[in-house]
Protein backbone atom coordinates (compact mmCIF):
# COMPACT_ATOMS: atom_id res chain seq x y z
CA UNK A 1 0.00 0.00 0.00
CA UNK A 2 0.83 3.47 -0.45
CA UNK A 3 3.19 5.13 3.03
CA UNK A 4 0.94 7.19 5.10
CA UNK A 5 1.82 11.00 4.84
CA UNK A 6 1.65 13.53 7.33
CA UNK A 7 2.00 17.36 6.84
CA UNK A 8 3.66 19.02 9.54
CA UNK A 9 5.16 22.60 8.78
CA UNK A 10 7.49 23.07 11.83
CA UNK A 11 7.91 26.50 10.66
CA UNK A 12 4.20 27.05 10.09
CA UNK A 13 2.90 30.52 8.18
CA UNK A 14 -0.19 31.65 7.89
CA UNK A 15 -1.13 33.90 5.00
CA UNK A 16 -4.61 36.55 6.25
CA UNK A 17 -6.87 38.04 4.42
CA UNK A 18 -6.78 41.58 4.92
CA UNK A 19 -8.09 45.01 3.86
CA UNK A 20 -6.80 48.47 4.98
CA UNK A 21 -8.13 51.77 5.45
CA UNK A 22 -5.51 54.51 4.37
CA UNK A 23 -6.24 56.32 7.67
CA UNK A 24 -7.35 53.35 9.57
CA UNK A 25 -6.35 50.45 11.53
CA UNK A 26 -6.41 46.96 9.63
CA UNK A 27 -9.42 44.90 9.62
CA UNK A 28 -8.33 41.07 9.35
CA UNK A 29 -10.48 38.53 7.70
CA UNK A 30 -10.24 34.67 7.63
CA UNK A 31 -8.09 33.54 4.90
CA UNK A 32 -10.65 30.72 4.28
CA UNK A 33 -13.27 33.21 3.71
CA UNK A 34 -13.53 34.70 0.12
CA UNK A 35 -16.51 37.28 -0.68
CA UNK A 36 -19.68 36.22 -2.65
CA UNK A 37 -22.15 38.93 -2.74
CA UNK A 38 -25.87 39.60 -3.98
CA UNK A 39 -26.60 43.27 -4.60
CA UNK A 40 -29.28 45.02 -2.62
CA UNK A 41 -31.15 42.56 -2.04
CA UNK A 42 -33.86 42.01 1.26
CA UNK A 43 -32.60 40.80 4.43
CA UNK A 44 -35.67 38.83 4.33
CA UNK A 45 -34.12 36.69 1.68
CA UNK A 46 -30.80 36.28 3.34
CA UNK A 47 -30.92 32.54 4.49
CA UNK A 48 -32.19 31.64 1.46
CA UNK A 49 -29.06 32.99 -0.72
CA UNK A 50 -26.93 31.86 1.99
CA UNK A 51 -27.77 28.50 1.22
CA UNK A 52 -27.09 29.30 -2.26
CA UNK A 53 -23.34 29.46 -0.85
CA UNK A 54 -23.83 33.74 -0.54
CA UNK A 55 -21.74 34.93 2.36
CA UNK A 56 -21.98 38.74 1.71
CA UNK A 57 -24.82 41.23 1.50
CA UNK A 58 -23.98 44.56 -0.14
CA UNK A 59 -26.35 47.31 0.01
CA UNK A 60 -29.25 47.94 2.61
CA UNK A 61 -32.17 49.79 1.12
CA UNK A 62 -33.38 52.69 3.34
CA UNK A 63 -29.89 51.99 5.52
CA UNK A 64 -30.17 49.27 8.74
CA UNK A 65 -33.24 48.97 10.96
CA UNK A 66 -33.16 46.44 13.86
CA UNK A 67 -35.40 44.06 11.80
CA UNK A 68 -32.98 44.30 8.71
CA UNK A 69 -30.17 43.32 11.43
CA UNK A 70 -32.51 40.27 12.70
CA UNK A 71 -32.54 38.76 9.30
CA UNK A 72 -29.10 38.82 9.00
CA UNK A 73 -28.36 37.31 12.02
CA UNK A 74 -30.70 34.76 11.71
CA UNK A 75 -28.58 33.36 8.57
CA UNK A 76 -25.41 34.30 10.09
CA UNK A 77 -24.93 36.66 6.81
CA UNK A 78 -22.29 39.18 7.00
CA UNK A 79 -22.72 42.59 5.41
CA UNK A 80 -22.06 45.98 3.34
CA UNK A 81 -24.38 49.04 4.79
CA UNK A 82 -23.98 52.75 4.75
CA UNK A 83 -23.56 54.42 7.92
CA UNK A 84 -26.91 55.59 9.24
CA UNK A 85 -27.87 56.22 13.11
CA UNK A 86 -28.76 52.75 13.76
CA UNK A 87 -25.92 51.27 12.09
CA UNK A 88 -23.36 53.87 14.06
CA UNK A 89 -24.66 52.62 16.97
CA UNK A 90 -23.73 49.29 16.31
CA UNK A 91 -20.34 49.21 15.71
CA UNK A 92 -19.78 46.18 18.09
CA UNK A 93 -22.06 44.47 15.65
CA UNK A 94 -19.52 41.31 13.94
CA UNK A 95 -21.57 41.01 10.92
CA UNK A 96 -20.97 44.38 9.81
CA UNK A 97 -18.72 43.62 6.75
CA UNK A 98 -17.75 47.02 5.86
CA UNK A 99 -19.25 50.66 5.21
CA UNK A 100 -21.27 51.23 1.82
CA UNK A 101 -19.99 54.36 0.01
CA UNK A 102 -22.17 55.29 -3.04
CA UNK A 103 -22.82 53.63 -6.21
CA UNK A 104 -21.45 54.41 -9.39
CA UNK A 105 -20.14 57.95 -9.05
CA UNK A 106 -18.06 57.73 -12.48
CA UNK A 107 -21.23 57.91 -13.96
CA UNK A 108 -23.43 61.36 -15.39
CA UNK A 109 -25.75 61.63 -12.35
CA UNK A 110 -29.63 61.97 -13.71
CA UNK A 111 -30.91 65.33 -12.36
CA UNK A 112 -34.78 64.47 -10.95
CA UNK A 113 -35.36 68.40 -11.36
CA UNK A 114 -34.16 69.44 -14.40
CA UNK A 115 -34.26 66.37 -15.91
CA UNK A 116 -31.18 65.75 -17.09
CA UNK A 117 -27.78 64.37 -16.94
CA UNK A 118 -25.21 66.31 -14.38
CA UNK A 119 -21.50 65.71 -14.89
CA UNK A 120 -19.90 62.51 -12.90
CA UNK A 121 -19.28 63.05 -9.23
CA UNK A 122 -15.58 65.09 -8.74
CA UNK A 123 -13.69 62.13 -7.56
CA UNK A 124 -13.09 64.60 -4.74
CA UNK A 125 -15.68 64.79 -3.03
CA UNK A 126 -15.84 60.90 -2.73
CA UNK A 127 -12.11 61.83 -1.01
CA UNK A 128 -13.91 63.53 1.50
CA UNK A 129 -16.75 61.42 2.04
CA UNK A 130 -14.31 58.47 2.69
CA UNK A 131 -12.56 60.11 5.01
CA UNK A 132 -16.04 61.16 6.92
CA UNK A 133 -16.61 57.26 7.28
CA UNK A 134 -13.79 56.28 8.78
CA UNK A 135 -13.34 59.08 10.98
CA UNK A 136 -16.69 57.49 12.27
CA UNK A 137 -15.08 54.13 12.24
CA UNK A 138 -11.61 53.27 11.53
CA UNK A 139 -12.03 49.22 11.75
CA UNK A 140 -13.77 48.83 8.86
CA UNK A 141 -12.77 49.06 5.15
CA UNK A 142 -15.26 51.31 2.70
CA UNK A 143 -16.56 49.82 -0.42
CA UNK A 144 -17.19 51.64 -3.16
CA UNK A 145 -18.82 50.73 -6.46
CA UNK A 146 -17.83 52.29 -9.74
CA UNK A 147 -19.83 51.99 -13.60
CA UNK A 148 -18.69 50.17 -16.90
CA UNK A 149 -16.94 53.16 -17.74
CA UNK A 150 -14.01 50.82 -15.86
CA UNK A 151 -13.94 48.52 -18.82
CA UNK A 152 -15.85 50.19 -21.08
CA UNK A 153 -13.54 53.25 -21.30
CA UNK A 154 -15.00 54.97 -24.29
CA UNK A 155 -18.48 54.28 -22.98
CA UNK A 156 -20.63 57.70 -23.47
CA UNK A 157 -22.44 57.07 -19.94
CA UNK A 158 -20.10 59.02 -18.15
CA UNK A 159 -20.96 62.11 -19.88
CA UNK A 160 -18.49 64.87 -20.09
CA UNK A 161 -16.12 62.65 -17.97
CA UNK A 162 -15.94 60.29 -20.92
CA UNK A 163 -12.88 58.37 -21.99
CA UNK A 164 -10.60 60.33 -18.58
CA UNK A 165 -9.47 57.54 -16.95
CA UNK A 166 -7.24 59.33 -15.04
CA UNK A 167 -10.61 60.17 -12.38
CA UNK A 168 -10.05 56.60 -11.64
CA UNK A 169 -6.22 56.27 -10.41
CA UNK A 170 -4.66 56.84 -7.00
CA UNK A 171 -2.05 58.78 -8.48
CA UNK A 172 -4.14 60.93 -9.46
CA UNK A 173 -6.54 61.59 -6.19
CA UNK A 174 -9.04 59.43 -8.37
CA UNK A 175 -12.05 57.39 -7.13
CA UNK A 176 -9.83 54.64 -6.02
CA UNK A 177 -7.90 56.84 -3.74
CA UNK A 178 -11.53 57.49 -1.90
CA UNK A 179 -12.37 53.68 -0.72
CA UNK A 180 -10.85 50.47 0.14
CA UNK A 181 -12.28 47.90 -1.65
CA UNK A 182 -13.07 49.03 -5.26
CA UNK A 183 -15.69 47.17 -7.71
CA UNK A 184 -17.54 47.79 -10.59
CA UNK A 185 -19.99 46.38 -12.87
CA UNK A 186 -20.31 45.15 -16.71
CA UNK A 187 -22.84 42.96 -18.26
CA UNK A 188 -21.66 41.59 -21.59
CA UNK A 189 -25.01 39.60 -22.57
CA UNK A 190 -27.02 42.57 -21.37
CA UNK A 191 -25.12 45.34 -23.11
CA UNK A 192 -26.60 47.02 -25.56
CA UNK A 193 -23.09 48.57 -27.05
CA UNK A 194 -22.67 46.51 -29.50
CA UNK A 195 -18.52 46.85 -28.88
CA UNK A 196 -19.14 44.89 -25.24
CA UNK A 197 -22.47 42.82 -26.43
CA UNK A 198 -21.63 39.14 -25.85
CA UNK A 199 -17.82 39.69 -25.36
CA UNK A 200 -17.46 38.42 -21.43
CA UNK A 201 -13.81 39.34 -21.97
CA UNK A 202 -15.03 42.72 -20.27
CA UNK A 203 -15.17 41.62 -17.20
CA UNK A 204 -11.22 40.60 -17.08
CA UNK A 205 -10.69 44.11 -18.78
CA UNK A 206 -12.39 45.88 -15.71
CA UNK A 207 -10.51 43.73 -12.98
CA UNK A 208 -7.21 44.54 -14.74
CA UNK A 209 -7.93 48.76 -15.08
CA UNK A 210 -8.82 48.83 -11.18
CA UNK A 211 -6.11 47.03 -10.51
CA UNK A 212 -3.31 48.93 -11.74
CA UNK A 213 -5.66 52.36 -11.42
CA UNK A 214 -5.56 51.31 -7.52
CA UNK A 215 -1.56 50.90 -8.13
CA UNK A 216 -2.12 46.69 -7.09
CA UNK A 217 -2.20 47.92 -3.26
CA UNK A 218 -6.56 47.32 -2.82
CA UNK A 219 -9.20 44.33 -3.02
CA UNK A 220 -10.81 44.50 -6.50
CA UNK A 221 -14.48 42.85 -6.66
CA UNK A 222 -17.06 42.19 -10.12
CA UNK A 223 -21.12 41.81 -10.26
CA UNK A 224 -21.94 39.32 -12.53
CA UNK A 225 -25.11 39.08 -14.46
CA UNK A 226 -27.42 36.50 -14.02
CA UNK A 227 -30.82 37.28 -15.32
CA UNK A 228 -32.03 39.27 -18.25
CA UNK A 229 -31.98 42.60 -16.82
CA UNK A 230 -34.03 44.54 -19.29
CA UNK A 231 -35.98 44.12 -22.75
CA UNK A 232 -33.25 44.70 -25.22
CA UNK A 233 -30.68 42.60 -26.15
CA UNK A 234 -33.45 39.50 -25.91
CA UNK A 235 -31.63 37.16 -23.47
CA UNK A 236 -30.35 36.20 -20.23
CA UNK A 237 -26.48 34.62 -19.68
CA UNK A 238 -26.46 30.96 -19.88
CA UNK A 239 -25.30 29.17 -16.65
CA UNK A 240 -21.64 28.17 -18.64
CA UNK A 241 -21.61 32.40 -19.73
CA UNK A 242 -21.86 32.90 -15.64
CA UNK A 243 -19.49 30.42 -14.89
CA UNK A 244 -16.92 31.89 -17.33
CA UNK A 245 -17.46 35.39 -16.24
CA UNK A 246 -16.55 34.78 -12.88
CA UNK A 247 -13.60 32.57 -13.14
CA UNK A 248 -12.34 35.42 -16.20
CA UNK A 249 -12.69 37.89 -12.88
CA UNK A 250 -11.38 35.86 -10.33
CA UNK A 251 -8.07 34.75 -12.71
CA UNK A 252 -7.33 38.60 -13.27
CA UNK A 253 -7.08 39.19 -9.81
CA UNK A 254 -10.53 39.50 -8.46
CA UNK A 255 -10.69 38.83 -4.05
CA UNK A 256 -14.06 38.81 -4.46
CA UNK A 257 -17.34 38.50 -6.74
CA UNK A 258 -21.11 39.66 -6.67
CA UNK A 259 -23.89 38.66 -8.09
CA UNK A 260 -26.78 41.05 -10.11
CA UNK A 261 -30.18 39.57 -9.13
CA UNK A 262 -32.74 41.94 -10.37
CA UNK A 263 -34.73 41.59 -13.34
CA UNK A 264 -36.96 44.63 -14.78
CA UNK A 265 -38.76 42.64 -17.74
CA UNK A 266 -40.94 41.24 -18.27
CA UNK A 267 -41.87 42.51 -14.67
CA UNK A 268 -39.54 43.41 -12.08
CA UNK A 269 -38.15 40.85 -10.00
CA UNK A 270 -35.35 41.98 -6.69
CA UNK A 271 -34.75 38.27 -6.11
CA UNK A 272 -34.72 37.09 -10.24
CA UNK A 273 -32.28 34.71 -9.45
CA UNK A 274 -33.42 33.10 -6.54
CA UNK A 275 -36.67 32.56 -9.06
CA UNK A 276 -34.64 30.59 -11.66
CA UNK A 277 -34.39 27.40 -10.72
CA UNK A 278 -31.38 26.65 -13.45
CA UNK A 279 -29.71 29.42 -12.74
CA UNK A 280 -29.42 29.68 -8.56
CA UNK A 281 -28.15 26.18 -9.05
CA UNK A 282 -25.36 26.52 -11.48
CA UNK A 283 -24.56 29.40 -9.04
CA UNK A 284 -24.68 27.82 -6.19
CA UNK A 285 -22.38 24.77 -7.88
CA UNK A 286 -19.68 27.99 -9.00
CA UNK A 287 -20.03 29.08 -5.20
CA UNK A 288 -18.83 25.88 -3.57
CA UNK A 289 -16.27 25.33 -5.47
CA UNK A 290 -14.62 28.85 -4.79
CA UNK A 291 -15.59 28.11 -1.05
CA UNK A 292 -13.55 25.05 -1.35
CA UNK A 293 -10.81 26.73 -2.90
CA UNK A 294 -11.02 29.99 -0.76
CA UNK A 295 -8.14 29.50 0.94
CA UNK A 296 -6.09 28.50 -2.31
CA UNK A 297 -7.71 31.46 -3.90
CA UNK A 298 -6.77 33.88 -1.02
CA UNK A 299 -3.12 32.97 -0.84
CA UNK A 300 -0.26 34.84 -3.11
CA UNK A 301 -0.10 34.19 -6.78
CA UNK A 302 3.06 32.39 -7.93
CA UNK A 303 5.21 32.66 -10.84
CA UNK A 304 7.21 30.40 -12.88
CA UNK A 305 5.00 27.03 -12.15
CA UNK A 306 3.17 26.69 -15.57
CA UNK A 307 3.81 28.08 -19.11
CA UNK A 308 0.60 28.06 -21.61
CA UNK A 309 -0.06 27.98 -25.36
CA UNK A 310 -2.88 27.40 -27.61
CA UNK A 311 -3.19 25.68 -30.70
CA UNK A 312 -6.02 28.83 -32.05
CA UNK A 313 -4.19 32.12 -31.67
CA UNK A 314 -7.73 33.91 -31.67
CA UNK A 315 -8.48 31.77 -28.64
CA UNK A 316 -6.03 33.11 -26.08
CA UNK A 317 -6.08 30.94 -22.84
CA UNK A 318 -5.61 33.02 -19.59
CA UNK A 319 -3.69 31.37 -16.45
CA UNK A 320 -3.31 32.16 -12.93
CA UNK A 321 -1.43 29.72 -10.59
CA UNK A 322 -0.86 29.23 -6.71
CA UNK A 323 0.92 26.61 -4.16
CA UNK A 324 -1.07 25.74 -1.68
CA UNK A 325 -0.44 23.03 0.69
CA UNK A 326 2.19 20.87 -1.17
CA UNK A 327 -0.05 21.60 -4.48
CA UNK A 328 -0.09 23.66 -7.34
CA UNK A 329 -2.98 24.93 -9.07
CA UNK A 330 -3.27 26.67 -12.50
CA UNK A 331 -6.75 28.21 -13.17
CA UNK A 332 -7.29 28.48 -16.66
CA UNK A 333 -9.89 30.45 -18.75
CA UNK A 334 -10.51 30.82 -22.53
CA UNK A 335 -10.92 34.45 -23.35
CA UNK A 336 -12.33 34.42 -26.47
CA UNK A 337 -15.18 31.93 -27.91
CA UNK A 338 -14.38 29.18 -29.80
CA UNK A 339 -12.78 25.70 -29.95
CA UNK A 340 -8.60 25.80 -28.95
CA UNK A 341 -6.10 23.34 -27.80
CA UNK A 342 -3.86 24.27 -24.92
CA UNK A 343 -0.54 22.91 -23.63
CA UNK A 344 0.51 23.06 -20.47
CA UNK A 345 4.02 23.63 -19.32
CA UNK A 346 4.79 22.56 -15.78
CA UNK A 347 8.27 21.06 -15.87
CA UNK A 348 6.99 18.06 -14.19
CA UNK A 349 5.60 14.43 -14.89
CA UNK A 350 2.63 14.29 -12.37
CA UNK A 351 -1.24 13.08 -12.25
CA UNK A 352 -2.90 16.01 -13.15
CA UNK A 353 -6.49 16.45 -11.56
CA UNK A 354 -9.25 18.72 -13.15
CA UNK A 355 -11.31 20.13 -10.75
CA UNK A 356 -14.84 19.43 -10.62
CA UNK A 357 -14.83 17.61 -13.69
CA UNK A 358 -14.46 14.03 -12.41
CA UNK A 359 -11.22 13.59 -14.63
CA UNK A 360 -7.50 12.96 -14.44
CA UNK A 361 -4.36 14.00 -17.18
CA UNK A 362 -1.20 12.55 -17.38
CA UNK A 363 1.34 15.35 -17.66
CA UNK A 364 3.98 13.55 -20.43
CA UNK A 365 7.74 15.13 -20.55
CA UNK A 366 6.61 17.96 -18.04
CA UNK A 367 3.53 18.54 -20.56
CA UNK A 368 -0.18 17.81 -20.96
CA UNK A 369 -2.95 19.37 -23.01
CA UNK A 370 -6.76 19.97 -22.58
CA UNK A 371 -9.29 21.33 -24.94
CA UNK A 372 -11.31 24.47 -24.17
CA UNK A 373 -15.01 25.91 -25.96
CA UNK A 374 -16.37 28.96 -25.84
CA UNK A 375 -15.13 30.87 -22.71
CA UNK A 376 -14.26 27.62 -21.22
CA UNK A 377 -12.65 27.29 -17.59
CA UNK A 378 -10.68 24.65 -16.44
CA UNK A 379 -9.09 24.12 -13.00
CA UNK A 380 -5.74 22.42 -12.49
CA UNK A 381 -3.69 20.93 -9.16
CA UNK A 382 -1.58 18.38 -8.74
CA UNK A 383 0.88 17.47 -5.93
CA UNK A 384 4.62 19.40 -5.71
CA UNK A 385 5.76 16.56 -3.31
CA UNK A 386 8.76 14.56 -5.54
CA UNK A 387 7.46 11.23 -6.89
CA UNK A 388 9.76 8.86 -4.75
CA UNK A 389 8.41 10.36 -1.51
CA UNK A 390 4.82 9.80 -2.51
CA UNK A 391 5.82 6.18 -4.03
CA UNK A 392 7.45 5.36 -0.56
CA UNK A 393 5.92 1.71 0.92
CA UNK A 394 4.30 1.58 4.62
CA UNK A 395 3.79 -1.48 6.54
CA UNK A 396 3.04 0.18 9.70
CA UNK A 397 3.12 3.68 11.42
CA UNK A 398 5.06 4.80 14.00
CA UNK A 399 4.01 8.41 15.53
CA UNK A 400 7.01 9.95 17.16
CA UNK A 401 6.81 13.61 18.86
CA UNK A 402 8.88 15.83 16.83
CA UNK A 403 9.72 19.32 18.58
CA UNK A 404 10.07 21.99 19.10
CA UNK A 405 7.53 23.36 16.96
CA UNK A 406 8.07 26.19 15.53
CA UNK A 407 11.46 25.21 15.19
CA UNK A 408 14.94 26.21 14.25
CA UNK A 409 16.70 23.61 12.19
CA UNK A 410 17.51 21.31 14.72
CA UNK A 411 15.03 18.71 15.02
CA UNK A 412 14.48 16.30 17.87
CA UNK A 413 12.41 12.72 17.27
CA UNK A 414 10.98 11.17 20.55
CA UNK A 415 9.54 7.55 19.61
CA UNK A 416 6.67 5.90 21.93
CA UNK A 417 9.63 2.88 22.37
CA UNK A 418 13.16 1.94 21.18
CA UNK A 419 13.13 2.60 17.42
CA UNK A 420 16.17 0.70 15.16
CA UNK A 421 16.66 1.48 11.62
CA UNK A 422 17.81 4.29 9.55
CA UNK A 423 16.78 8.05 9.28
CA UNK A 424 17.34 9.47 6.03
CA UNK A 425 16.59 12.97 4.48
CA UNK A 426 16.28 14.48 1.21
CA UNK A 427 15.06 17.48 -0.17
CA UNK A 428 12.86 18.34 -2.87
CA UNK A 429 15.01 17.33 -5.78
CA UNK A 430 15.13 13.67 -3.79
CA UNK A 431 18.91 15.23 -3.34
CA UNK A 432 19.92 12.99 -0.01
CA UNK A 433 20.98 15.79 2.60
CA UNK A 434 21.48 13.42 5.66
CA UNK A 435 21.60 9.52 6.46
CA UNK A 436 22.05 8.30 10.08
CA UNK A 437 21.05 4.85 12.19
CA UNK A 438 18.71 5.15 15.08
CA UNK A 439 18.65 2.87 17.83
CA UNK A 440 17.54 4.33 20.77
CA UNK A 441 13.54 6.46 22.01
CA UNK A 442 14.98 9.32 20.91
CA UNK A 443 16.94 11.08 18.00
CA UNK A 444 18.17 14.47 17.16
CA UNK A 445 19.85 16.04 13.89
CA UNK A 446 21.45 19.46 12.34
CA UNK A 447 19.76 21.05 9.32
CA UNK A 448 21.10 24.34 10.11
CA UNK A 449 23.80 23.95 6.94
CA UNK A 450 20.85 23.26 4.25
CA UNK A 451 18.79 25.87 2.45
CA UNK A 452 14.91 26.61 3.59
CA UNK A 453 12.54 24.54 1.88
CA UNK A 454 10.60 21.47 1.87
CA UNK A 455 12.62 18.29 3.56
CA UNK A 456 11.08 14.72 3.57
CA UNK A 457 11.77 12.55 6.27
CA UNK A 458 11.65 9.10 6.01
CA UNK A 459 12.61 5.93 8.40
CA UNK A 460 13.05 2.17 8.04
CA UNK A 461 13.12 -0.24 10.34
CA UNK A 462 13.13 -4.41 10.31
CA UNK A 463 9.05 -4.28 10.63
CA UNK A 464 7.57 -0.39 10.58
CA UNK A 465 8.48 3.06 8.54
CA UNK A 466 7.48 6.50 9.71
CA UNK A 467 7.26 9.48 6.51
CA UNK A 468 6.84 13.13 7.44
CA UNK A 469 7.16 16.43 5.36
CA UNK A 470 9.00 19.48 6.94
CA UNK A 471 8.95 22.73 5.98
CA UNK A 472 11.72 25.43 7.48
Amino acid sequence: MKSILIYLFIACFLIPVSVQSQNSTTETFDPEYFPIAVWLQSPSNAAKYKANGINLFIGVHQGLTLDKLNNFKAAGMKFICSQNEFALDHLDESLIYGWMHGDEPDNAQWNSTTNKYDPCINPGLIIDDYEEIIENDPSRPVYLNLGRGVAYTTWGGRGVCTGDTNMYKVSYDGYLKGCDIASFDIYPVNSKEKDVQDNLWYVARGIENLRRWSDYEKPVWCWIETTRINENPGRKPTPAEVKSEVWMAITHGASGIGYFCHSFYPSFKEAGLLQDFEMINAVKKINAQIKSLAAVLNSPDTTGIATISSSISSVPVHIMTKHYDNNNYIFAVAMRPGQTEATFDINVDKEVEVLGENRKIQAVNGKFTDDFADYGVHIYKYSTIPSHVEELESKSMLEPKIYPNPTSRIVNLEFPETFNGILTVTDNTGKRILEKYISSQTCSFDLSDTKGGVYFLQIKGDKNSWHKIVKF
